[in-house]
Parts: C-alpha cells; structure tokens; sequence
C-alpha cells in the first residue's frame, strides 16, 4: 500500500487503483500543470515576475501541490518530480512570451542528488528563449542546505551559471537569518504570516521593517507574501518593501492575470515620485526615446564578424546579441577590440562565437519603462552596467539599445527643466509643477491628502530680525516638512514666502502631519533667543505700526482629503486647501485642521456649486 501524508478522499483512491504508479502518470507530457501568480513591483506599478506553482493531473488525488510532493517524498523521487515541475513551468512561461522573472521552487535535496542538473536546465532555458537571469530559485528547508556540502556546492554553481536566489518564506522556522548571512540571496520572501493583519499589529510591522533595513543593507530585494488585505498593502508599500505577491494582486491561474493593472490604479494610481514640468516630466518620458535600432547579431555570429562591423562604424559602442527575438547581452565595442589588440587573440578567438566576449548581465527593460525607473535600474545593477549600455524590448522581444551616456544627458535636462520652476531659496517645487501634479492626481483618479502649510506670526518676526533669520525659518519648515513625507509617492511644494503644500498619497498622512507640527515645536525654538523662549514672545512693530508682542512662530496646517471624482481641477483643490489653513490658524499655536466634509462628486454639482 502506498505511504501518503495527505488524505486523499475516494476519488483519490478510485485514481491510485487505476494506475501501477501514480507518480509515473505524473511524468507524463502535459501531466504537470503550472499556475503563475504575479509579483508586483510596489514602487512602479507594474508586474516583476511570476512564482510557478506545479499542480498534478487535474481532477486526481495528486492534483494539489502537498499531496503530489508528499507523495515524491515518501517514494524517494522529490527531486525527479521538482526537475519536471521546473521544465514544465519553464516551457509554459516561454510559451506565454511574457517579460520579467520566473521563480520556481527548489529543495537543496535536488541539488545534492542531482548535480548535472543546474546545467541542464542552463540548457533549458536557452532552448525557450529565456536568460538564465530570469530564472530565480526559491529554496526551501534550510536544515538541508546547511548540513549538505554537495548542496551548498551546487548551489554555487547555479549562481555562477547566472540564476537568482531568493530564501522563501522567511519567518516559517527553516529560513534562518544565519543562512540570510551566509548565502547573501537576491531577494528574500516574507512569510504572509508577519504579512497578513500588519497594518493593524504594530509587532508584525517593525519586524517587518527590520527585515526590509536589513535587506537594504545586504543589498536584496523583499518581497512580502500573502497581500490580501487593502490596508496592509498600504502599510506594505510605506515601509518601502519592493516587491508584493498575494491574492489582492493575483490568484494563480494558467494563464497571467490581465488584471493586475486595474488592481494597481485602484488600489494606488501609481506613485507619482518625481514633480512634473510642462510638456514633460520624468515620468513622461520613456525608454523608447533613448533608444536605437542596432542591427543585432545572433550568438552563432563570429567575433570577426562583429570586429568588422566595429571597424566599419566608428559611432557603434555596442552590438546587441539576439536570438529569435530574445535578446542575449551586448558586445561592448571596447572590450572586443581591448581583448583584440593583445597578441594572438585575434587568431585564437577570432572564429569563436560572440558570445565569447559578450556581457549576459547587461540592464533589460521594456520600451514604456519611466526614464527615472530606468535610472534605478542602472544604478542598481553591478559597475559593468553602469558603464555599458542596456537593451529595450517591446513585449519581450529585441527592439534597440540605449546608452548610459543618454540616460544621463535626458535626466539632466530634465532635472534643468524642473529646476526653471523651483523655489530659489528651498529649491522644492513652485507653483507650475505644483498644480500639474495634482492634475495628474485629479485625471488618475488617485487619492490624496492636500495639505496647506503656513507659517504663523512671520512677517513681524521677518521684519524684527531681518530678511536672512527670515529665510533660515522658511528653509527650516521646507526640511521639517520634507522629513515626514515619503519621497517615493508624496510631494512637497514651495507655493512662495512662508507658504508650503504638502501633497500626501501615504495612507498614514494625518500622523505625518502631526509629525510636522511636533518636529516645527522642538526645532524652531532654536530661531529665538534664550530668553524670548521663556517669555514664549517677541516685539514687533503690527500693521498699524505700534509696538506690541507677538506668539514665537508656529506652523498651521490646513487638510482637504481629495476623493476620486470629487474635484475637477487643481484651482478648486487649491482653494480648499485654502480654506482649511485659514480655519487652522484661528488656532493658537501649532495646529492641525482637517475638513471633514464630504465633496460632492464634480459631475454631479449644479453650476453655483462649482467654486470660484
């Protein structure tokens, strides 16, 4: 009788009596099914990778993942059926022909017992078309990796063949911060149980933020499992945590989830992280206007071939390797011709393949990718990929080369073109990008917290202590607001004088208000002298001219929280955002207004409604 681990029902055990082994139906072609589940990223919106999850025959005992792998277990074959659970999925997501990264699922068991198989499915991949970069390899039972040499040893030489590693469900007892330290993976998956309820367990968040510093520091990329909940995908996405995967974002289906986009607008719009100029902004301009049709070459093509072609053209830096629409590495110019001016390379590797002098681990990117996600990307990469170029696609498939050289020249004149319209004296944003931002806002449908920030009793203490206290006071607010926004999906705008917005899409936005208030008391005491802080005044001279004194200077906040459909313009946001700081400042001291009123959504107002 066979040993299992799971209950099986009877229409399992109706399936095991009609097969002499069920694990051999199982190695049949088309037996093993893949079902993809999407990794967002959560600073940009759009999909990273998949995780491949294997399901047996449909409709047998072996159909779900436990009962098909506890099954392999006991009959001493996991490894044989993982190796067949990673080809199927391999050959599915070829045949799907989608970008991003592929994780598949590995017990360091199979590596120890079946050393030639990291190069055979090197071999794999290159048969479908896919980089080995692509391919991450999510290890689980850490017991067996530590206590295994032969495992530690293979898995060495999967990262030398190129694949990415990440340690799966960190947090489940077998991913341990010791292997974390010793294997320095790329990416390391949180498990949903310090995910799920977070933003409501202040214990699940901070060791959630520990895991993320942590990363930060070891260089690797989190991804947090088991996303279910709205709330804790905001709370997720504010600690800055790159990568999400759960059943908010996608459920895993045989084909990809078409929908992950929708989800993205609706849970967030999409961080708009950088300050919009007219006709352009960072985030308008995309890969695509870098980018030059090069000729590839295929990696059969000899380095003759591709010398000649660098001899020909004095302006070709790179050659791009492609094969069947799948882009490979590039040739950098003076690397080949660097490795052909030394003695007898020519002769020795001039009939080799390109591929010889090619670099695999050159920066892919989609054509619509954002010329600032673009930049993260490059800087993010190793050296060699900040001095050499990178590759566009368009759908996945070959389409042109970039130069870092471009990429650094459309950001700077970008970043002159934003700077026409900042404030001189705090260099934040003005007036111009400050009401196209929130046009974007508007038109995306986002929500968002408008916050008007103003300085109380200034002009007098201007007026006592001079022009250049005055501008240190401006300057400091500009920081103290600064400092409690993040940077990555809120806005900070300098409107002019002592006048301040804050454009908040982080969910905790009134905390970071009260944080403003609460940093502007401590810090601003450092404007007045020892002893006008025990008198908590100062003399100035009022509107009327006559001498009397006046509270030490203070911050109010006026919040208007801007629901989808709600306004139509940025001039209607702006005015009651107006109104709600004129309301704080009937406050004494530092304070806080939020309006509490529900708009009315702009379609439906009547035209007296409508505002000035």
């Amino acid at each position: 009788m066979l040993q299992r681990d799971v209950a099986i029902g009877a229409a399992g055990e109706r399936f095991f009596a009609e097969q002499d082994d069920p694990l051999d139906a199982c190695c049949r072609p088309d037996a093993l099914r893949t079902f993809f589940q999407p990794i967002l990223d959560l600073r940009h919106g759009r999909v990273y990778g998949y995780e491949a999850l294997t399901r047996g025959p449909a409709g047998s005992a072996l159909e779900r993942p436990a009962a098909l792998f506890g099954l392999a277990r006991a009959q001493r074959r996991a490894a044989e059926i993982e190796l067949l659970a990673v080809r199927a999925a391999v050959e599915r997501f070829a045949a799907l022909g989608v970008g991003g990264k592929l994780f598949v699922n590995f017990s360091p068991a199979v590596l120890a017992e079946r050393r030639e198989d990291p190069a055979a499915l090197l071999a794999h991949l290159h048969r479908h078309g896919i980089a080995p970069k692509r391919l991450v390899i999510e290890l689980t039972e850490d017991a067996e990796l530590r206590d295994s040499s032969a495992a530690w040893t293979e898995l060495l030489r999967c990262r030398q063949l190129g694949f990415g590693v990440a340690i799966d469900d960190l947090g489940e007892g077998f991913a341990s911060l010791r292997l974390w330290s010793e294997l320095r993976p790329e990416y390391v998956k949180v498990d949903k149980h310090f995910i799920q309820g977070i933003h409501r367990d202040p214990i699940k968040l901070q060791m959630a933020r520990a895991v993320q510093q942590i990363a930060h520091v070891a260089g690797a990329a989190v991804i947090a499992e088991g996303l279910e909940e709205e709330a804790d995908f905001q709370t997720v996405r504010d600690l800055g945590i790159r990568h999400g995967q759960g059943f908010l974002i996608g459920d895993p289906a045989p084909a990809l989830n078409a929908g992950v986009a929708q989800v993205w607008d609706r849970l967030s719009g999409g961080p708009l992280t950088s300050f919009p100029v007219p006709g352009q902004s960072v985030n308008r301009v995309s890969a695509s206007r870098l980018m030059r049709p090069i000729a590839p070459v295929s990696s059969r093509t000899e380095n003759d071939v591709v010398y000649a072609r660098f001899e020909a053209d004095g302006e070709l830096q790179f050659v791009p390797v492609v094969d069947d629409g799948v882009p490979r590495g590039l040739i950098n110019r003076l690397t080949l011709i660097d490795r052909f001016a030394r003695p007898y390379r020519r002769e020795l590797y001039g009939k080799k393949p390109c591929t010889t002098f090619m670099n695999p681990h050159v920066v892919i990117v989609e054509a619509e990718t954002s010329i600032q996600e673009l930049s993260y990307l490059v800087a993010e990469g190793n050296r060699q990929a900040a001095l050499e170029g990178f590759i566009v696609v368009e759908n996945g498939r070959y389409a042109g080369v970039g130069s870092p050289h471009d990429l650094i020249r459309e950001m700077t004149e970008l970043q002159i073109a934003a700077a026409r319209y900042a404030n001189p004296l705090t260099l934040l944003p003005g007036n111009v990008p400050i009401a196209e931002h929130v046009e974007r806002l508007i038109a995306r449908g986002c929500r968002f917290a408008m916050c008007y920030a103003d300085l109380d009793h200034f002009k007098p203490y201007n007026d006592v202590f001079g022009y250049q206290r005055g501008d240190e006071a401006i300057q400091l607010t500009a920081r103290l607001v600064a400092e409690q926004c993040d940077a990555r999906i809120d806005f900070v705008g300098h409107i002019g004088g002592d006048d301040f917005v804050a454009i908040l899409q982080s969910v905790d936005w009134e905390a970071r208000c009260r944080r403003m208030l609460a940093a502007f008391a401590e810090r601003a005491a450092a404007l007045f002298s020892a002893e006008e802080r025990g008198r908590g005044e100062f003399f100035a001279e009022d509107r009327s001219g006559r001498q009397r004194s006046f509270p030490l200077l203070s911050v109010s906040i006026g919040v208007v929280v801007v629901e989808p459909g709600t306004f139509q313009s940025h001039s209607e946001v702006a005015t009651a955002a107006a109104d709600a700081k004129r309301l704080a400042k009937r406050s004494p001291g530092n304070s806080l207004f939020i309006e509490r009123r529900s708009y009315p959504v702009a379609s439906l107002r009547r035209p007296a409604e409508s505002g000035d």
